[in-house]
C-alpha cells in the first residue's frame, strides 16, 4: 500500500492481511500476563494469525493460575476451531486450579496474620509481598494492589521501597490505569535519585518504558517519545515489553512529535537508542527517509507495517492518530521551500493514483497545520506570505504593551514605598525598594486596576512621581 494511506480491511478491529511478524519469535521476546494478553488480542484481530495465537494463548493461560484467562482464551479458539482438543473446555483443570488458589491464598494470608501477631516488620513486608504475587497471578489485581500499598509502612530502606513502587507500577499498567503508572513511576524515579546505588541504576530503563507507555497511552506523544528514547541501555522487562517494542514506540511517537533537527540529534545520533533502532530496521529507514526529506518513501515504509503495529495491544488504537499525524508532517515539510506547489505534485508524492489529496490540505489548512490557500482554478497550494507591515505594526503594539505593564509595576512600588508598606525578611533586609522579588510577580492585567484605583492621567500629578 502505497503513499502512507490507510489499507483496506475488514471490520473495525480486524486485520485481514497477513503481517510481516512471525507469532512465535515475536512472542518469545514476553512472559508473564503481558504474553498471554498479546497471544490473545492478535487472536481476537489478526484472521490469518487467529488459530495459531489462540492455541498457544489456551496453553500459556494453562500454564499459570489464572482460570479467567484460560476461559477467555478457549472460549475464543473453540468458535475458531471447534473440533481441536484445545478448544474442548478442560473441567477438570479449571477445577482443580481454583482449589489450589483457594487453598494458597488462604496459606499466605495465615501467615501473614501469624507475622503481624509476632510484629516482624521484615516478616509483614514479605508477607504482603508474597499476597500481592499471588493475587496478581491469579487475576485479582484490585487485591493484589492493596497488598503491594501495605507495603509500604514496612518498607524502610532504599531497596524495598524501590520494589514496592516497581510492583505498584506493573499492577497499574497491566490494570490500564496510566494515571496511576505515571504516579507510581514517578515515586519510584524520585527513590532512585536520592540513591545511587546498583538497584537504583538497574530500575532506571523500567521508569522509561512505563512512563512512555502511560504518556503513549495517554496520547502526549512528545513526552512518550522523550520517556522511550531515555531508556538506556540495560531495559529488562519482558513482563511489560521487550527491546523491539522501545525502538517501535518510541520511533513512531518521535517521528509524530519531533522536528526534523530534533530527530537527527536525539533518535539517530542518540548512541543509546541507536541499539534499540537496530533491533527494528523498518523504523531506523523510516525515521532516516523523513530527516532526508523523503517523505513519501517514509510513508511507505511504515505503512508497510501497518498490520504489524494494529496486533500490537498497546500501539494499535494509536496506529491511525500516530499516522496522520506523520503524514501530515510530512506534507508540511515538503511545502516548506516553496512559496506555490502544484497540486499534481502534491498529489504524486502523498495520494493514491488518480486520487486527490485536496480535501485533506484543505483539512491541515483549517487547523493550522499549513499556512496556506488553495487556488482551485490554476491547481496550487499557494504558501500565505506574513505582511511585513503587519508584523511590525503587532510587534509595535507588544512592545507598548509590555512598556506599560513595567510602568504600572514601577508606580505601585514607588507608591508602596511611599506608604511605608515594604515587607522586612527576618533579617531585616528590606524586600521593597531594589529589590525584585513580589511586585515584580504581580499580574496588573489580573487586577484590572492602576495603583488606589487610578488612572495614568491621575498619577501624572502625583506628588509620589515628582
Amino acid at each position: 500500500m502505497a503513499k502512507g494511506l490507510p489499507s483496506q480491511s475488514g471490520p473495525i478491529g480486524e486485520v485481514t492481511e497477513p503481517p510481516k511478524l512471525d507469532l512465535e519469535t515475536y512472542i518469545q521476546n514476553y512472559t508473564g500476563t503481558t504474553k498471554f494478553e498479546r497471544l490473545l488480542f492478535i487472536g481476537l484481530h489478526s484472521t490469518v494469525l487467529r488459530a495459531e495465537a489462540l492455541k498457544a494463548a489456551v496453553a500459556e493461560a494453562k500454564k499459570g493460575r489464572n482460570v479467567a484467562h484460560y476461559n477467555a482464551a478457549q472460549e475464543a479458539y473453540s468458535r475458531v476451531a471447534p473440533d481441536e482438543p484445545e478448544a474442548q473446555h478442560d473441567d477438570l483443570w479449571v477445577a482443580s486450579m481454583e482449589k489450589q488458589n483457594k487453598v494458597e491464598g488462604a496459606r499466605l494470608e495465615a501467615e501473614l496474620k501469624g507475622y503481624k501477631n509476632n510484629l516482624i516488620k521484615e516478616s509483614i513486608r514479605i508477607g504482603n509481598e508474597d499476597c500481592g504475587k499471588f493475587y496478581q497471578s491469579t487475576g485479582n489485581l484490585q487485591k493484589a494492589y492493596e497488598a503491594y500499598q501495605r507495603m509500604r509502612q514496612d518498607a524502610i530502606i532504599n531497596k524495598h521501597i524501590i520494589e514496592l513502587n516497581k510492583h505498584l507500577t506493573t499492577i497499574t499498567i497491566e490494570q490500564k490505569n496510566w494515571l496511576g503508572a505515571v504516579n507510581h513511576a514517578q515515586k519510584l524515579l524520585s527513590v532512585t535519585e536520592q540513591t545511587q546505588t546498583e538497584e537504583a541504576k538497574a530500575v532506571q530503563p523500567f521508569i522509561r518504558i512505563a512512563q512512555g507507555l502511560a504518556f503513549m497511552a495517554q496520547k502526549k506523544y512528545s513526552d512518550a517519545a522523550t520517556s522511550f528514547l531515555g531508556v538506556g541501555t540495560g531495559m529488562d522487562a519482558p513482563a511489560i515489553m521487550s527491546g523491539n517494542d522501545v525502538a517501535i514506540y518510541g520511533g513512531l511517537c518521535a517521528l509524530a512529535s519531533i522536528d526534523r533537527d530534533q530527530l537527527q540529534k536525539r533518535v539517530l545520533n542518540s548512541t543509546t537508542f541507536r541499539s534499540y533502532l537496530e533491533l527494528e530496521p523498518e523504523v531506523r529507514r523510516a525515521i532516516t527517509s523523513f530527516v532526508n526529506g523523503r517523505y513519501s518513501v517514509c510513508l511507505s515504509i511504515l505503512e508497510g507495517y501497518r498490520n504489524d503495529y494494529l496486533l500490537d495491544i498497546h500501539l494499535s488504537s494509536h496506529v491511525s492518530e500516530i499516522f496522520r499525524l506523520i503524514r501530515s508532517k510530512s506534507i508540511a515539510q515538503y511545502f516548506i521551500p516553496f512559496s506555490c506547489v502544484t497540486l499534481e505534485s502534491l498529489n504524486a508524492s502523498f495520494a493514491q493514483s488518480g486520487e486527490s489529496i485536496e480535501d485533506e490540505l484543505l483539512g491541515m489548512i483549517k487547523n493550522g497545520t499549513l499556512n496556506a490557500r488553495i487556488d482551485t482554478i490554476k491547481g496550487t497550494l499557494n504558501a500565505v506570505i506574513p505582511s511585513a507591515r503587519a508584523q511590525l505594526q503587532q510587534k509595535t503594539l507588544d512592545s507598548a504593551k509590555e512598556y506599560e505593564r513595567e510602568l504600572r509595576q514601577r508606580i505601585l512600588r514607588m507608591n508602596v514605598i511611599n506608604a511605608g508598606l515594604e515587607l522586612e525578611s527576618k533579617n531585616g533586609v528590606s524586600l521593597g525598594g531594589d529589590q525584585s522579588t513580589d511586585l515584580d510577580q504581580i499580574d496588573f492585567e489580573a487586577i484590572g486596576s492602576l495603583p488606589y484605583g487610578s488612572s495614568f492621567k491621575d498619577l501624572e500629578g502625583d506628588e509620589t512621581l515628582g
